[in-house]
């Protein structure tokens, strides 16, 4: 069976970590509240982001589109105004 002195080997782990959980008690209630509000407002802003990104895509696809037949009409017009 184990040994009572297996576990003890785990206890500096142990008080690390609760050393790390006092510190955030320590900190205050304000500190507390604007890191949580800073934290909202870069999650809130990723989306408009995205938003963005996504709409700035389809125009580019769509300007694309655009290019390739402006493009393939001017060369059949060229075409055309050489015959005479």
């Amino acid at each position: 069976m184990g040994r009572k002195d297996a576990s003890a080997t785990g206890v500096p782990v142990e008080q690390y970590r609760k050393q790390i959980g006092k510190q955030d008690y320590k900190k205050t209630k304000s500190v507390l509240k604007a890191t949580r509000l800073k934290a909202e407002a870069k999650k809130n802003n990723s989306g408009f982001r995205d938003a963005f990104l996504v709409i700035a895509a389809i125009a580019l696809f769509v300007l694309c589109i655009y290019a390739f037949f402006y493009l393939n009409l001017s060369t059949e017009l060229n075409l055309d105004g050489d015959e005479d």
